[in-house]
């Protein structure tokens, strides 16, 4: 009987002579992770991305071997990536495994439902079972809709997120000035002047999209508007409204838009709202129309009257919503929220290292290393100079403050996480801004 290294030793010497043969490397992990041998398969399928980075395919498989070894993070972390692409079905399936393994149940379910309403035929019963099981065991007859659904479900309360009363105002976002103006146009003057627009016919209310890179704080902006107007803040994410159970979604979304009506006046904020409010010519399958159809009416308010909430959403990718979104009375004014500039940086760092033991740093000099850095990034330099320092404490037995060396050594560890958003973002800029709705990304680039 010929070993493993035997049988697989033809096909090794093969991909060395055509080390970029993307499916016979695929074959060879293939067989290894059937022979249980994880950490050969994602070695080899590493050694393939190293010479096609953005092979999907590569990593895809690489997803799969860390399934199967129990590293779920980095799993994760491969298939939300993959799942941005042209054909995110089998990588959410994938995504559905590690997180229902790693125990988030509700993200699986989402990351299910959402791989089967773009490609039926990744349908995985076994999963969706799985998925059942865990939710709830028992199903029953919901008479608003044709599909069954957990009772849990059926009877989820008539307030599904938090209302806040945030604290915070624009004083506390650092830069950002143009941002700002052009939501004092859209939501904050309305309720500033009310008398003065009614008498002009126009209606308080409305919705304001905010795009850019992820971790450039688009989410502290929609709190800091609230905080600004004194108004109810309802944050929505995706795990309020997502659910894999034919119809729920829907209910889901009329019950933060009717909870926004009860508390106006409120700004109703959604986070990566492209999940709702995809194009959808994008997928294959008619279920999703129902969603963005309920999305588009009660922004509208066709049941109901909007006057006074004041819709703001988010997104890292407004070029995958829904051209129906961006018409008048809808999300009719697209923002761009760039990464903070050297003011705003420093204002950053500085939030960041409060409360920890620091001499003399120069945040002004740490800003400008960072050119490019999200506010996400940031936060990731200050906790790489913290660990250093930890480190030194440890080895040493002598505890140090943080100087500005050691945020200036962090962030030459830190790349910019912007700049991988922008090389997408500029195609968009250049060939896809016939109305103009790019303008500010485009100026901010340069390309103007």
């Amino acid at each position: 009987m010929p070993t493993p290294d035997d049988s697989l030793a033809p096909l090794r010497e093969a991909l060395a002579v055509s080390p970029t043969n993307v499916p016979l490397r695929l074959h060879i992990a293939e067989a290894l992770l059937s022979a249980s041998r994880t950490d050969e398969a994602e070695t080899l399928l590493k050694e393939g991305l190293a010479r096609t980075p953005n092979e999907a395919r590569l990593k895809l498989a690489l997803a799969r071997v860390y399934l199967k070894q129990g590293k779920y993070s980095a799993g994760i972390v491969v298939c939300e990536a993959l799942a941005q692409g042209d054909s995110p079905a089998p990588a959410l399936i994938v995504l559905a495994r590690l997180l229902l393994r790693s125990g988030e149940s509700d993200r699986a379910a989402e990351a299910y439902r959402k791989a089967v309403q773009a490609d039926s035929s990744v349908t995985d019963a076994e999963l969706a079972e799985q998925l059942e099981a865990v939710d709830e065991t028992e199903l029953e007859e919901d008479d608003s809709f044709s599909g069954r659904v957990p009772a849990g479900i059926a009877q989820m309360p008539d307030d599904p997120a938090e209302i806040e009363r945030p604290k915070v105002k624009f004083a506390d976002v650092g830069g950002m000035e143009h941002v700002k103006e052009e939501i004092r146009l859209k939501i904050i003057y309305p309720l500033a002047h009310a008398d003065l627009y009614k008498a002009y016919g126009k209606a308080i209310g409305g919705g304001l999209l905010l795009y850019g890179p992820p971790g450039c704080g688009k989410t502290f902006l929609a709190r800091a508007t609230a905080g600004e107007v004194e108004a109810s803040f309802v944050s929505v994410g995706l795990h309020d409204i997502l659910n894999m159970w034919f119809g729920n979604t829907e209910r889901n979304l009329h019950k933060v838009f009717d909870q926004a009506r009860r508390n106006r006046p409120s700004v109703l904020f959604f986070d990566e709202v492209d999940a709702i409010a995809a194009s959808r010519a994008d997928f294959k399958q008619s279920t999703v129309r129902p969603v963005i159809n309920q999305f588009l009416a009660e922004l509208d308010g066709v049941q109901a009257n909007n006057d006074g909430v004041l819709v703001m959403a988010a997104t890292n990718a407004p070029w995958h919503m829904d051209s129906a979104f961006r018409r008048p009375g809808r999300f009719d004014r697209v923002v761009f929220v760039p990464p903070p500039d050297a003011p705003a940086r420093a204002n950053i760092l500085q939030l960041h290292c409060a409360g920890k033991p620091l001499a003399n740093v120069d945040y002004a000099a740490v800003a400008h290393a960072t050119t490019d850095f999200s506010g996400a990034d940031l936060k990731a330099v200050v906790d790489r100079a913290v660990e250093a320092k930890l480190q030194e404490a440890v080895r040493t037995g002598i505890p140090k403050p943080i100087v500005t060396k050691d945020l200036l050594t962090a962030a030459s560890q830190q790349k910019p996480s912007t700049r991988e958003w922008f090389a997408d973002a500029r195609n968009y800029a250049l060939y896809a801004n016939d109305g103009g709705q790019y303008d500010d990304l485009a100026k901010y680039l340069k390309l103007r």
